[in-house]
């Protein structure tokens, strides 16, 4: 069994239907996906419910009531537990401030720091076990004893790597996501302001208004107004907001609704400054995405659209000379 499987994984073809199968399936998932998936938006406004009842539940302990239930949030898997604590790897395996980093990412809880600690021991020896299988035993290329320890080394190392590159590419989609977005949410916020409702309020409302567009937005928002609500320094649910997104953009709201808490400068005005200069940021970077385009499409139109253009001019010339000549 062990010898098929080998020689199976060796073969070439055997690889290439296996990716087509694996192709497929893909493309299956990918089209009947969004037909069986439920609401996102459904699910982030829950995650934020819990997220914001645990906020309740750390105010009444600090006001010396007994919270109602203290299981808010999703416990992390035992198993996982169990290896990062055995082996105490938030010690040696930390990526620095893990919980801002996962938190920009969109990952929450206990459960994502002790799953990234675990991915991160885990990884790397079972992508070295697989370079060195195709390696040496397979022998899927030829190199050296040296090379081949070489290029399991390097499969150790983008195993421990890998995680941080996951977790960076879901934080520049959030931050994407959340930037495409911001000046449409800046501008329901200026309207609940200048309507006279509250800031936690207008908070609330724009982010069930926004959820449509960015569903990433809406579950900050929504923790932010969770926050605001919660705890003691109202400044301080303004800058994790800042932190936890990131963007130039939002700092600079951030910053005008800390003065605006401090000395109490009129918000409106302030936001309606913010939103203009917004929309002007993203109008200039759609513009620099423009003129940026035929510098790189001068390539492709060489490679690909040049080589079809004279074919297809020069192909009826070169049969009737080739005609002609017989």
């Amino acid at each position: 069994m062990i010898d098929m499987l080998i020689r199976a994984a060796g073969d070439p073809k055997f690889l290439i239907q296996l990716l087509i199968v694996v192709g497929t399936i893909a493309a299956v998932i990918t089209v009947g996906a969004p037909l069986i998936s439920g609401n996102a938006l459904e699910e982030r406004m829950k995650a934020v419910a819990i997220e914001r009842e645990r906020l309740r539940g750390r105010a009444r302990e600090e006001m010396g009531e007994k919270p109602k239930n203290r299981n808010l949030r999703q416990a992390p898997k035992p198993f996982m537990k169990q290896v990062v604590d055995g082996l105490n790897l938030s010690e040696w395996l930390s990526v620095g401030n893990s919980k801002l980093t996962l938190a920009r990412a969109g990952f929450r809880g206990q459960q994502a720091e002790i799953g990234l600690l675990f991915f991160r021991l885990v990884t790397p020896p079972l992508l070295a076990i697989i370079a060195a299988f195709y390696v040496f035993v397979l022998k899927v290329v030829d190199v050296t004893p040296m090379v081949g320890m070489g290029i399991v080394l390097c499969a150790l190392y983008l195993g421990l790597k890998s995680p941080e590159i996951y977790l960076n590419n879901m934080t520049e989609k959030r931050k994407e996501s959340i930037r495409s977005a911001f000046p449409d949410a800046l501008d329901l916020l200026l309207i609940c302001v200048e309507a006279g409702i509250s800031i936690e309020a207008a908070f609330q409302r724009v982010g069930q208004e926004i959820g449509q567009q960015s569903i990433e937005l809406a579950e900050e928002m929504t923790l932010t107004m969770a926050e605001l609500s919660y705890l003691p320094d109202r400044q301080q649910a303004y800058e994790n907001l800042g932190e936890r997104i990131n963007l130039d953009s939002v700092r600079e709201i951030v910053m005008v609704l800390i003065q605006a808490e401090r000395v109490g400068t009129p918000m409106a005005a302030a936001l309606r400054t913010v939103s203009q200069e917004t929309r002007s940021r993203r109008l200039l970077e759609a513009e620099k995405k423009a003129a940026s385009l035929p510098p790189k499409l001068t390539v492709p139109m060489m490679v690909f659209f040049l080589p079809c253009i004279f074919a297809v001019l020069l192909t009826p010339a070169f049969i009737q000379i080739m005609a002609s000549t017989k």
